[in-house]
């Protein structure tokens, strides 16, 4: 099993401190890896090593043919590339999701920008349909959030991962949420512990699916 960790806080983590998202989706690798001992596991961690945002002069690099880019447009397709390859290569994909203002992280939309990318991550077919290409993986999407938003319409952010995960032909989505962190220590201490009830109950599920 190959497991693709992506961390997308703006913060760091560090202990019990710092990004809730990034501690839980940790906690879950740590249950998928005690299943799966001989699982390998790449953490990209967005808050340590950003991805450069879609721009002109990026635009100008992907739509420029491979064998005239200059060396400048080079360097900047290659680390759109080695962020496909590693989702190219995973089979598990966690994904630790902050809401910031109802909706992802900066750092989680410009990674989202680099892999979607026609022919590789997805291709229009002749009826004009769109047939995404990264199928067969089952992705943890650990949404954290300060306020109350599961199940309400304000909550974008789990709309936007199911459309842009199913676009690229990821369908196999498993939410868990950690809500009301911004509500004081008890709610936050809630929200935590219900999070860990979830993760729990996913590894319950896995279990008695191959017992």
């Amino acid at each position: 099993m190959n497991i693709l960790q992506v961390n997308s806080s703006p913060r760091t983590f560090a202990g019990d401190k710092g990004s809730h998202s990034a501690r839980l989706a940790d906690e879950l690798v740590a249950g998928l890896r005690a299943d799966n001992p001989d699982a390998r596991l790449v953490v990209r961690d967005l808050s340590r090593n950003p991805h450069p945002a879609l721009d002109e002069a990026t635009l100008d690099a992907l739509f420029t043919p491979a064998e005239q880019r200059t060396v400048g447009q080079a360097a900047r397709v290659a680390l759109d590339d080695a962020l496909i390859a590693e989702i190219q290569a995973a089979d598990v994909v966690v994904l630790a999701v902050p809401t910031i203002n109802f909706g992802v992280t900066t750092q989680f939309k410009n990674w989202i920008d680099a892999i979607a990318k026609a022919r590789v991550t997805f291709r229009y077919t002749e009826t004009g349909s769109v047939e995404g290409l990264l199928k067969g993986k089952t992705v943890y999407a650990v949404v954290a959030r300060g306020g109350m938003y599961r199940g309400q319409p304000n909550d974008h952010v789990v709309e936007y991962l199911k459309t842009m995960l199913g676009f690229l032909g990821m369908t196999d989505v498993r939410f868990i949420y950690a809500e009301g962190l911004a509500l004081g220590p008890e709610a936050e201490a809630r929200g935590i512990a219900d999070a860990r009830a979830q993760l729990a109950g996913l590894r319950h599920d896995a279990e008695a699916a191959v017992a």
